[in-house]
């Protein structure tokens, strides 16, 4: 069995590609990234991708077909994965999130794939004030990285059939401690704040609403859709990957953190707008088809253990919303340095496909194992 993972350099790859590496010990797994964030490492034992058959570093939207080869199931993690990035560069969130997905599925389908999985995201509910949303609710996203998932999944769905089954999982707001630790998510962004300055600023009223999941849980739902069976589920399906447990309004996530890092201020702007992405999700669905799959991670715990491991880092940056621990940040900086077109491509590879009139459909491939079940012609380190 082959399973590629794209996007595995991220917040959420390792844990995926560790989860992944303990269920299918006898499985071929390989990486397909870019490597913004390689080098953005957080109190890592080891080079996560180490536990890897083959690592190939290209473009989701220009993969190299060694990639797909003999694969028999893709998870999609690759995207431009927030907000505030999607607004600044809107076209190629579109092109990562929304029509790389389905051309890469319908290669991957084409050379035998049976399974794919993406994931996806809650904010596709936008705001919601009457009830948790179910899978049925009407969709309402209010951003471009939103709306990229919306059109993802509607399209991913006309690939599904009895050969190739499609699981897209809609997950809460990621959170917790990763060997590619982000601070631009909230309970991340919190505790962070917490340590570095005794302070949580929390700049709405703190009253939406928001489903949230530690990346372990994520990469136990990725696990288990890969080896989803097609029975009363079919061979297409969206499910709300999460706990209703943690449904969580922004001023109890902001107070919690308080409560486990004792002599912290927490500061609401009462007076804010309201935020319109609020909502709470049913993962009622999820319960019932993944019963050995559910999250297993606590709130106070998850808090302690992102505690722990930025103090064992030393971490006191009062200003780490400027740091590489911001993913807008680091691509700012690739951006400011000439080493990322404007459509997030590395600069010497658009040089070279503007060289050669033509998209490049080849990457580099590092073999990280003499145990690696597969060796790319040329390119290989």
């Amino acid at each position: 069995m082959k399973i590629l993972v794209t996007g595995n350099m991220g917040y959420v790859g390792p844990g995926v590609v560790r989860q992944l590496r303990r269920a299918y010990p006898q499985a071929a797994i390989a990486g397909l990234d870019m490597g913004y964030f390689s080098h953005c490492l957080t109190n890592a034992r080891q080079l996560p991708e180490c536990s890897l058959d083959v690592q190939y570093f290209g473009d989701v939207r220009t993969p190299p077909e060694a990639a797909l080869a003999n694969a028999d199931a893709v998870v999609y993690l690759a995207a431009i994965s927030n907000d505030p990035m999607g607004q600044q560069f809107e076209q190629a969130t579109l092109d990562v999130n929304y029509h790389a997905a389905f051309r890469l599925a319908r290669a991957a389908k084409r050379a035998g794939a049976r399974m794919f999985v993406l994931a996806s995201s809650c904010s596709v509910y936008g705001f919601a004030e009457s009830g948790a949303r179910t899978e049925h609710s009407e969709v309402n996203p209010l951003t471009v990285y939103a709306r990229s998932k919306v059109l993802a999944e509607s399209a991913l769905a006309a690939e599904a059939d009895d050969s190739f089954r499609v699981t897209c999982l809609r997950f809460g707001t990621a959170c917790g401690m990763s060997p590619r630790l982000r601070l631009d998510l909230v309970l991340n962004d919190f505790v962070a704040g917490a340590m570095a300055s005794q302070r949580i600023s929390v700049l709405s009223d703190g009253s939406p609403w928001r489903p949230l999941i530690h990346v372990r849980d994520m990469a136990r739902a990725i696990e288990w859709a890969v080896g989803r069976e097609a029975g009363a589920s079919g061979n297409f399906l969206i499910v709300n990957a999460g706990s209703d447990a943690w449904n969580l309004q922004v001023k109890d996530l902001a107070e919690t953190v308080a409560e486990v890092i004792p002599g912290v201020e927490v500061s609401i702007n009462r007076s804010a707008q309201p935020d319109r992405r609020s909502y709470r999700v049913d993962f009622s669905l999820f319960r019932e088809l993944a019963p050995c799959h559910q999250p297993q991670s606590d709130l106070k715990a998850t808090i302690a253990e992102l505690r722990d491991s930025l103090e064992s880092m030393g971490f006191r940056d009062a200003d780490f919303r400027n740091s590489q621990l911001i993913r807008l940040k680091v691509l700012a900086d690739l951006r400011s340095q000439g080493r990322l077109t404007p459509d997030l491509c590395w600069a010497d590879d658009a040089r070279i496909e503007r060289t050669a009139g033509n998209e490049r459909s080849s990457g580099l491939t590092v073999v990280l194992g003499t145990g690696a079940h597969e060796r790319a012609a040329g390119g290989t380190l």
